[in-house]
C-alpha cells in the first residue's frame, strides 16, 4: 500500500477490529464472561423415598443329607431339581462292617450284664467291695450305650427328607464311600427362599425391618414381586462399602432359580406433602451446605438448607432454608459465589438433554 495515509487507517481499523475480538471473547467466554446455570423451582408435592440394590437368590434353609457314620451309597432316590416331600426316602447307605459291630456290641453287653449280676450278688453278700460291684454296672450300661448306638446308625442308613423341597445337588453315586457328614444330596427349602442383596451404605441410614420391597428377577424383568425386609445384616462389606440385607418374597412364586441375579428396590420413607429440589441443586460453600437461590434483580444468594428424604428419581426434600417458588440453581458451569455474574440456560453447553 503505496498511499502511507491510507496504511495507517488501514492499520487503525485492523487494531480496533481485533480489540473489538478480543474484547468480545473475553466478555463472552473469557474470565470476565458470566456464569452459565440452569434453574429450577421448590416445588411442594409429595415425595417416596427408595433405596436400590442387586442381589441374588438364594435358600434361607438347606440341608445336607448324609451318614452319621462312614459307609457305602447303596442307591440314591432323587437327583437334582427334582421336588420332594417330607419324610420321602432319598437314598440308602451299606454300612461297612456295621453288622459284624452289631453282633459283637451284643456280645460285649451279655458279657458285661452277667458280670454285673455276679458282682452285685457277691456285693450284697458283703464277699465284694460296692465300689467294685459300682465298676462293673458301669460297664454294663457303657456296652448298653454303645449298642444304643450301633442299632441308631443302621437306623440312619436310610437317608430322608425333613421338610419338602427340591434337591439342589447330588454329591455322591452308588458305591461311594463316604464318612461321617459327607453329603450324599442338598435339599433346599422353597418357602425360604429369599434374596441376599447389597445397599450402598450412604443410603442404608433409612433401612428398617419390615419395610416393603418391590423385586425384579433378572429372567422376568416386566413382572416385579413383592417382598419385605427381614434382615439387616451388622457387618458391612468394608471393601465394597455396602450394607447386605435378606428380602423375603410375600408370598414365594411358584418357581424360582437359586443364584439368579435379582434388583430391590425398599420404601424407605414416603411424604405426601414437602418441598423438594433436585437433588444436584445442594451445594458445599462456606463451610455449610446449602443452595444459591436466584434474587429477583439475578444476584445469588447462598443459602443453608436442612433435608429429608430423597428419591430415586433425583428428588431432595428440604426441611428448612427455602420456601415453594423459590429459584435455586441446580446446574452450574463454573464454582459460583454471591458476587458472580450468572446467564440462565436451558441446558449447560455438552451435557446430555
Amino acid at each position: 500500500m503505496k498511499n502511507p495515509l491510507l496504511k495507517k487507517i488501514f492499520l487503525t481499523l485492523l487494531a480496533l477490529i481485533l480489540l473489538g475480538g478480543f474484547g468480545w471473547v473475553v466478555t463472552k467466554s473469557g474470565p470476565l464472561a458470566p456464569v452459565q446455570v440452569t434453574v429450577a423451582p421448590v416445588t411442594r408435592q409429595a415425595i417416596e423415598a427408595s433405596v436400590f440394590g442387586i442381589g441374588t437368590v438364594e435358600a434361607r434353609y438347606t440341608y445336607r443329607l448324609g451318614p452319621t457314620a462312614a459307609g457305602r451309597v447303596k442307591r440314591v432316590l432323587a437327583d437334582v431339581g427334582e421336588m420332594v416331600s417330607a419324610g420321602q426316602t432319598l437314598a440308602e447307605m451299606e454300612a461297612i462292617d456295621l453288622d459284624s459291630r452289631i453282633q459283637a456290641a451284643h456280645a460285649q453287653l451279655k458279657l458285661a450284664s452277667s458280670e454285673n449280676q455276679r458282682t452285685a450278688s457277691l456285693a450284697n453278700r458283703a464277699l465284694l467291695s460296692t465300689s467294685a460291684a459300682e465298676a462293673r454296672q458301669q460297664d454294663a450300661a457303657v456296652a448298653a450305650a454303645n449298642l444304643q448306638a450301633l442299632q441308631q446308625q443302621r437306623s440312619n442308613l436310610s437317608l430322608t427328607a425333613p421338610v419338602a423341597g427340591i434337591i439342589t445337588t447330588r454329591d455322591a453315586e452308588p458305591g461311594t464311600t463316604l464318612v461321617a457328614g459327607q453329603p450324599v444330596l442338598t435339599l433346599a427349602d422353597p418357602q425360604s427362599y429369599w434374596v441376599k442383596a447389597r445397599i450402598d451404605q450412604s443410603l442404608a441410614l433409612g433401612l428398617q425391618v419390615g419395610q416393603t420391597a418391590s423385586i425384579t428377577l433378572r429372567s422376568a424383568p416386566q413382572q416385579p414381586l413383592v417382598g419385605k425386609l427381614v434382615r439387616i445384616e451388622p457387618l458391612s462389606d468394608s471393601i465394597t462399602e455396602e450394607r447386605i440385607v435378606g428380602i423375603t418374597f410375600t408370598p414365594p412364586p411358584a418357581s424360582l432359580s437359586l443364584g439368579e441375579l435379582a434388583e430391590v428396590t425398599l420404601q424407605t420413607g414416603q411424604k405426601a406433602d414437602a418441598l423438594v429440589i433436585p437433588n444436584a441443586a445442594p451445594q458445599h460453600y462456606d463451610g455449610q451446605t446449602g443452595v444459591w437461590k436466584l434474587n429477583g434483580d439475578n444476584t445469588l444468594q447462598f443459602t443453608a438448607i436442612q433435608t429429608g428424604i430423597q428419591s430415586l428419581d433425583g428428588q431432595l426434600e428440604v426441611l428448612g432454608g427455602l420456601q415453594a417458588d423459590d429459584e435455586i440453581v441446580v446446574y452450574t458451569s463454573k464454582a459460583l459465589t454471591p458476587t458472580s455474574k450468572i446467564k440462565v440456560v436451558e441446558q449447560l453447553a455438552g451435557s446430555k438433554p
